[in-house]
C-alpha cells in the first residue's frame, strides 16, 4: 500500500473496514478520507489522527481510541458508543446527532465543535474539557462540570438533569430552555450565562449561585413579576 501514502499520511481515499483493519496496531494519519458508514467497531486505533475526514454514520463503537485526534472532521450520526476516548481531542468538528453514550472521555478535549443533538449519556471520566462548543439539544444527564471554566458553551435545550455545576464559572454560555431538574449550581458564577426560559420551579436550582443585577431582573420578568 506504499503508493497510498504521502508524508506518512493516507489521503483522499474512501476506506472501509477491510482497508483499516490491517493498519491497526501502528500509528496512522488519515487526511481528507471518506469513512462514511464505515463499520470500524472494536478496532484498535490508539493514537490515530483523523483530519478533515467524513465520518457520517460511521460506526466506531467499542473501539480503542485513546489519544486520537479528530481535526475538522464531519461525523453527523456517527456512533462512538462505549469507545475509549481517553486523552482524545476533537477540534473544529461537526458531530451533530452522534452517539458518545457510555464512552470513556477522561482528559478528553472538545473545542470549537458542533454537537447539536449528540448523546453523551452515561459518559465516564474526569477532567473532560469543553470549549466553544454547541451542545444544543444534547443529552448530558448527570454529567459533572464541577469547578469547570465553561467558555462559550451553548447548552440551549440540552438535557442537563442532575448535572453538577457547583463552583463552575460560565463565560458567554447559554442555558436557555435547558432541562435542569435536579441540577446543582451551588457556588457557580452564572453572570456569563443566558438563563432565559426559566420556569418558576427552576429558580430554586440557583440558590447559592452568583448572578448579575440584570439577570435577576430578567429572571423576575421570565417568572411573570414586574420589577419597579
Amino acid at each position: 500500500m506504499d503508493d497510498l501514502f504521502s508524508d506518512r499520511a493516507l489521503r483522499d481515499r474512501t476506506l472501509t473496514r477491510a482497508d483499516i483493519a490491517p493498519l491497526t496496531g501502528s500509528l496512522q494519519k488519515l487526511v481528507g478520507c471518506n469513512l462514511e458508514e464505515a463499520e470500524l467497531s472494536g478496532l484498535d486505533l490508539t493514537g490515530w489522527t483523523f483530519e478533515q475526514c467524513t465520518m457520517r454514520r460511521a460506526d466506531v463503537g467499542g473501539a480503542k481510541l485513546e489519544g486520537t485526534m479528530w481535526l475538522s472532521c464531519r461525523g453527523a450520526f456517527a456512533n462512538f458508543a462505549a469507545s475509549d476516548l481517553t486523552d482524545a481531542q476533537f477540534v473544529a468538528g461537526d458531530f451533530n446527532n452522534a452517539s458518545f453514550r457510555r464512552c470513556t472521555l477522561t482528559s478528553a478535549k472538545i473545542a470549537r465543535c458542533k454537537l447539536t443533538g449528540a448523546d453523551l449519556s452515561e459518559i465516564r471520566g474526569i477532567d473532560i474539557q469543553f470549549d466553544e462548543t454547541l451542545l444544543i439539544h444534547a443529552k448530558l444527564p448527570g454529567q459533572s462540570f464541577r469547578k469547570a471554566v465553561l467558555n462559550r458553551i451553548d447548552f440551549s435545550q440540552a438535557d442537563l438533569r442532575k448535572c453538577d455545576f457547583r463552583n463552575a464559572v460560565f463565560h458567554d454560555c447559554s442555558l436557555r430552555d435547558a432541562m435542569m431538574d435536579g441540577a446543582r449550581f451551588d457556588g457557580a458564577d452564572l453572570r456569563g450565562a443566558d438563563l432565559g426560559g426559566l420556569r418558576l420551579g427552576d429558580a430554586r436550582l440557583f440558590r447559592g449561585a452568583t448572578i448579575s443585577r440584570d439577570q435577576a431582573g430578567n429572571l423576575l420578568g421570565e417568572l411573570g413579576l414586574n420589577v419597579a
